[in-house]
């Protein structure tokens, strides 16, 4: 029975990450959220409640992965996020929304 448990709960995280990357998924290619150049997702426009948690969800791991990667690094935490903005805005498929620096949202082209 404690096996099983244990089998249950792998499976249950599992399904679970891949859920979070499929509505993040859908969620950039519906227009609501979009990459930006400091390193998080925001909105792009009125998003209901549950995009709206999902952006706070995502960009709260990602801040504490850059934590961490700035503290091993030895690194300014604003450093890691420009860099982790620049990754993320340059994987950004076509169509979807990106927010270079001092600029709006634009779709990537």
């Amino acid at each position: 029975m404690k096996q099983l448990s244990k089998y249950l709960v792998i499976i249950t995280l599992l399904f679970t990450g891949q859920v979070m990357a499929a509505n993040l998924t859908s969620a950039k290619s519906s227009g609501f959220i979009g990459e930006q150049a400091n390193g998080y997702i925001g909105l792009v426009k009125a998003s209901p409640k549950d995009i709206t948690a999902l952006v706070k969800e995502v960009n709260a791991k990602r801040k504490s992965r850059y934590k961490k990667i700035a503290a091993s690094q030895a690194l300014a935490l604003n450093n890691v996020e420009k860099i982790g903005g620049e990754k993320a805005m340059k994987k950004t498929k076509p169509g979807n929304y990106v927010k270079p620096a001092g600029k709006g949202w634009m779709k990537k082209k």
